[in-house]
């Protein structure tokens, strides 16, 4: 199999309804009832320990996320189709009582159907702070499908930005050259039946490398967000992967 990696290249949202639900009893005791029926306590705002802040003052955070993107229709939020981001903004209007336009959920780039990521950095803001964090990770891990982990969550300062403050991204892209697709390799690589030549890969690869305009593989703009075409590809790798053993 060859796995072919890009560093800083151009760029830069449910599955069925997740099943959250909430008693009387338990949103009042500050516990949030979790996917597989257990309860779990969590930090609210108390304005008398002063936990929260006036709502002028905002409070930012930065998530750390990994997802399997197999059986959605990319980050994106949309309406209708389960994306990525719908299913953390639905954990999150649920724990922090926020709508989404409040919390402003925002991913360093943008992912299509069926794609999977392993460190994507997120953010979102409060008008109030949590001075513990520990509870909310793991409440919202729990309200999440399995499919979808935070892996890390922290406060960030105002002026971070998940999109505009990367300095880099890493893209992963994966080929099974084999005559038979593998079966555990079928959601995470593109099956070429065609015998590769990976050393002219390498070639060709180098000349992406460096700064070029894209304008070729830019897609149309519809509004009037104008993103620069010259961007800067630090490495392009091709690397053959030895897959002998999928289950070991």
């Amino acid at each position: 199999m060859l796995g072919l990696a890009v560093l800083r290249f151009a760029l830069p949202p449910p599955r069925a309804s997740a099943s959250f639900s909430t008693s009387a009893a338990a949103t009042a005791a500050g516990n949030i009832c979790l996917v597989d029926g257990s309860l779990r306590a969590v930090l609210r705002p108390d304005v008398s320990e002063g936990d929260t802040v006036a709502a002028a003052s905002a409070h930012r955070w930065r998530m750390v996320i990994s997802y399997d993107g197999t059986k959605y229709k990319g980050w994106q939020y949309q309406p209708s189709p389960p994306t990525i981001q719908c299913f953390l903004e639905k954990a999150l209007i649920h724990i922090t009582k926020l709508d989404r336009k409040e919390l402003c959920l925002v991913g360093a780039g943008r992912t299509d159907t069926g794609v999977h990521a392993r460190g994507q950095v997120t953010h979102f803001t409060t008008p109030f702070a949590y001075h513990c964090l520990d509870s909310f990770h793991s409440a919202i891990n729990g309200l999440l499908p399995p499919d979808i982990r935070v892996r890390e969550i922290s406060a960030a300062c105002l002026e971070f930005h998940a999109r505009t403050s990367s300095k880099s991204k890493i893209y992963h892209y994966k080929i099974y050259n084999g005559a038979v697709m593998d079966p555990f390799h079928n959601n995470y690589a593109y099956h070429s039946a065609h015998k590769l030549n990976p050393r002219a890969m390498r070639e060709a690869a180098k000349h992406f490398v460096g700064v070029h305009d894209f304008t070729s593989f830019a897609n149309a703009v519809h509004n009037d967000r104008v993103r620069s075409p010259i961007k800067r590809i630090s490495r392009f790798d091709v690397t053959e992967m030895v897959t002998d053993d999928p289950i070991t």
